[in-house]
């Protein structure tokens, strides 16, 4: 691939992992504001611990999404042949882990490298979402436990 195409099809494919990001994202507020309501009650450390199950479970959901469509990606682009060389150098690189035991050639590098941006950025935009997640149910315990 040239520098060029490497740059376009990295950016696409960059820019699908992030839609999907922030789709299930989305998706994650939206079922948890429906079901703030369970947060008053007598056993609100368990629904506490099921909010965060399901926003926790939602995230690990779209890393793995994501994952794969590199993995899809480097395939279908004939930089790795088989499934499990290109799940696990998916992952080594969208964690930018990078083992370095699995090298792709040259034309391929830069492409790849974008890859690592995809897991830069969802793991931040993950973050910061269950951070945001965490004070709203602190703060609904709080006035759950204010009005007990």
């Amino acid at each position: 691939m040239t520098l060029i195409q490497q740059l376009l099809l990295g950016s696409l494919y960059l820019g699908i992992c992030l839609a999907v990001e922030a789709a299930l994202l989305v998706f994650c507020i939206h079922f948890l504001r429906k079901r703030t309501g369970y947060l008053q009650g007598a056993r609100r450390v368990f629904q506490i611990g099921l909010v965060m199950f399901i926003a926790i479970g939602l995230i690990v959901f779209a890393h793995t999404m994501q994952v794969w469509i590199w993995a899809t990606a480097l395939i279908f682009s004939g930089a790795i042949g088989d499934w499990n060389t290109a799940i696990y150098f998916s992952l080594a690189t969208y964690t930018t882990l990078g083992y370095g035991d699995i090298v792709l050639s040259e034309g391929m590098r830069i492409f790849a490298a974008f890859g690592a941006v995809t897991g830069l950025f969802a793991f931040g935009i993950s973050t910061a979402f269950l951070v945001a997640v965490l004070r709203e149910v602190f703060v609904l315990d709080q006035q759950g436990s204010d009005i007990s």
